[in-house]
């Protein structure tokens, strides 16, 4: 594994300039000069992240090594630092954590590492007694063999900039390019240990590369220094093969003689936990750090898979839009020549059901709290998608999102009720405080449930990702005390105001309704209007699911913010082209099934959460199945939401809109 600096290179440019005379390739080139504009928007190296500022260090000066936590995509489970028998400090200090770093299982913590700013070290014996070998007992050693085994990374820390082993490979290139340069990419972290056979290899050598940027200061000042990356290589060498002397220095092996350091879970076992530290200047700036960790995937596919997405969604939206709004204008228009031939000309289509089309549905009080709940989520992931994409919500700043997501959701729970609660009113309800009640706990309690269960299986297994006690109560008083009452306060100013003015008025004996044909039936109609909203935002699920899952960085918030403008405008208008083919039919009962249908997409995420976990995680325990699963039902349900919201509120829009236009006696 070479240690050598990572190439700095531009990225490629995404496909050949356009032909002129192509009106797609103009379509195309429009686009694609959007998604570099998005992409500016979001980057952060124009400014610094508010509350997060460099951090300047003269030589000699301490860099402080802390530990984050261990993860493994084949369990799913963190767990803290010092689960394992690492070397431990005089004091173990704890970092005070926000909500989010709490919800994701960090425990960040100081490490006896010590590292001075440019001084390097060879080789250093990393715990008090350098002369006399750390003893593992043989439930410690069953435990990191176990680990091992469950391929764990450890993740730590310097002036906030996660660790990362360096990978370097030949692509499929040409021979002659093979022999200029490789390929290199990160992965988070080191690995905990490799495994050989049967047999257990822990890596108890650390060799720390630490690079730094040197500030412009005056001439008579002492030159300050900025860390600008932060790798490890990680070793496995056995105890006698290190050398270590009284002082706790020791002398690294020769890399073709070196045995590693096996770990024989059936009996103790004695090693060295060793480390050392090289420094490098580099010319990237302190603003411009992460673009190493969050540039690991090949971006040119994702920019292509974007563009692919976008275009598609875009041509077929504007079949969609033509063809209806030439069969809407020709309705309207023979609608209103009725005066004319009055006797001869007989109802049908959708005007035939404007008695009925706005009878209030069967459970409006659920109706209207789902939809709450689904204004919530709307503004809450606006919002948040908006924000990241400025680049306030950067990497760097642990925990944000979660933590800004989480009281977003609270605050804007005064939207969702107000929506709730005028919706409610217009479909003749009257127990406004029921309703406001069951809109403030009906999908928060659901999710609230299902985490519960959720926790008490990840604190059987003694992980940190378990939420503690202390912040289940935290969440509790946040719930009932903040996002409660704004959702009563917003119920009750909804209630009061006006309802929804709908242009015709409804009959007081309901139309029966014909035999609908097969392609009417509420599950085909899912089926087919989850489709296109699916296609436009599969590419961006794989990399959300990669960083869920496989603990990667998500950072690409532009194109986020792209695909879900294009997630709203796809499940509006394939929701009002189906509620239009209800009407037709002389299916007036268009309220659950539109909120229903337009969440179609939601079971496509299902079947491919599905396909994710057999083809690309290597979960084959239990519980890591079940936290999967359950975690992917909340995505689900809350994506089911959103979307039905979407769809209800634009078929809402385009029933009222294409009944007003039409006289009706």
């Amino acid at each position: 594994m070479a240690t050598g600096p990572a190439a700095n290179r531009p990225p490629l440019p995404l496909t050949s300039p356009p032909t002129r005379g192509s009106k797609m390739a103009a379509a195309m080139e429009r686009l694609r000069c959007l998604l570099v504009l998005l992409l500016w928007l979001h980057g952060t190296d124009s400014f610094y992240v508010p509350g997060v500022a460099p951090i300047n260090f003269h030589r000699n000066d301490p860099v402080e090594i802390k530990a984050v936590k261990l993860t493994s995509s084949r369990t799913q489970l963190p767990y803290e630092y010092y689960s394992l028998p690492f070397c431990q400090p005089t004091k173990i200090t704890y970092k005070a954590e926000n909500l989010g770093e709490v919800l994701r299982g960090d425990r960040i913590v100081n490490t006896p590492f010590q590292v001075s700013m440019n001084v390097e070290k060879k080789c250093e014996v990393l715990c008090n007694l350098p002369n006399k070998p750390v003893t593992l007992t043989v439930e410690q050693s069953k435990l990191i063999a176990e680990r091992i085994r469950e391929d764990y990374y450890v993740h730590l820390i310097a002036d906030n900039l996660p660790v990362a082993t360096r990978l370097e490979f030949y692509s499929n290139r040409e021979e002659e390019e093979k022999k200029k340069e490789k390929d290199v990419q990160f992965e988070h972290g080191y690995r905990l240990g490799f495994m050989d056979g049967n047999k257990f290899y822990l890596h108890n050598h650390l060799s720390f590369i630490l690079y730094y940027h040197r500030e412009d200061v005056e001439e008579n000042q002492e030159p300050t220094y900025r860390v600008v990356r932060f790798e490890v290589i990680p070793q496995s060498i056995k105890q006698e093969d290190l050398k270590a002397d009284e002082k706790g220095m020791c002398t690294l092996p020769e890399a073709t003689g070196s045995a590693p350091q096996e770990i024989d879970p059936s009996k103790e076992n004695q090693m060295l936990f060793t480390y050392s530290v090289h420094w490098e200047e580099s010319d990237i700036k302190w603003a411009s750090r992460w673009d190493t960790y969050l540039t690991m995937s090949d971006v040119q596919i994702h920019w292509f898979s974007i563009i692919n997405s976008v275009v598609v969604v875009f041509f077929l939206s504007g079949i969609l839009s033509m063809i209806i709004i030439r069969t809407l204008r020709k309705d309207i228009a023979n609608y209103n020549k009725e005066d004319d031939i009055e006797d001869t000309m007989e109802e049908s289509g959708w005007k035939l059901v404007h008695g009925d089309v706005f009878r209030p549905p069967q459970y409006p009080m659920i109706l209207s709290s789902l939809l709450g709940s689904g204004i919530q989520l709307f503004c809450m992931i606006l919002i948040v998608i908006f924000v990241a994409m400025l680049g306030m919500l950067s990497p760097s700043s642990r925990g944000a999102l979660m933590t800004t997501a989480c009281f977003l959701f609270m605050f804007m729970g005064v939207f969702g009720g107000f929506f709730a609660g005028r919706l409610y009113r217009t479909l003749k309800g009257h127990r406004w405080k029921k309703g406001a009640f069951c809109t403030a706990t009906l999908y928060p309690g659901v999710v609230f449930g299902i985490c519960f269960v959720l926790n008490c299986f990840i604190w059987g297994k003694h992980s940190s990702g378990a939420v503690p006690f202390p912040t289940m109560v935290a969440l509790l008083c946040m719930w009932f005390g903040i996002s409660l009452p704004l959702v009563y306060l917003g119920y009750y100013f909804g209630f009061r105001k006006q309802p929804y003015d709908n242009p015709v008025r409804t009959n007081q004996i309901p139309r029966q309704i014909p035999e609908q044909r097969w392609y009417m039936n509420k599950f085909v109609g899912i089926l087919m209007a989850g489709i296109l909203p699916f296609g436009a935002m599969f590419i961006e699920l794989f990399f959300i699911f990669s960083a869920i899952w496989e603990n990667q960085f998500y950072y690409l918030f532009g194109f986020l913010f792209l695909v879900f403008i294009i997630l709203v405008v796809s499940c509006s208008q394939i929701s009002i082209v189906m509620v239009y083919f209800q009407l037709c039919a002389e299916d007036y009962r268009w309220w659950w099934r539109t909120f229903l249908v337009s969440g179609g997409s939601a079971f496509y995420v299902l079947i491919y959460a599905i396909f994710y976990f057999v083809n690309k995680l290597d979960i084959v325990e239990f519980i890591p199945s079940l936290l999967y699963f359950g975690y992917t039902a909340l995505m689900v349900l809350s994506f089911w939401l959103l979307t039905g919201t979407i769809g209800f509120y634009a078929a809402y829009m385009f029933v009222r809109k294409i009944y007003a236009a039409v006289k009706i006696d």
